[in-house]
């Protein structure tokens, strides 16, 4: 049995955001509020990587889910600048 995207964390799933090139995952951003904080987590497939398991940089903790929805949404305008469609999952 294979291991789930992303390890269960306590707290909310407030939004994911799914990044694809030609029709390929090359992100994928989950942002989940814990009360206290709000943290994003991040799957990445990088170009020409031989390996079919996505990098796991972050994860990315912020006070709120303002900070955090601002980040995403930066990372979301550079990616679709980079040629990327992205959609909400």
């Amino acid at each position: 049995m294979s291991e789930p995207a992303f390890q269960a964390d306590p707290g909310r799933e407030l939004y994911v955001r799914h990044a694809r090139v030609d029709g390929r995952s090359v992100a994928v951003l989950r942002a989940i509020d814990r009360g206290d904080s709000c943290v994003v987590e991040a799957e990445v497939w990088p170009k020409g990587s031989f390996s079919t398991e996505p990098v796991r940089p972050g994860p990315y903790a912020f006070k709120s889910p303002v900070e955090a929805t601002r980040f995403v949404t930066h990372a979301v305008e550079a990616l679709i600048a980079l040629g990327c469609d992205v959609h909400a999952s």
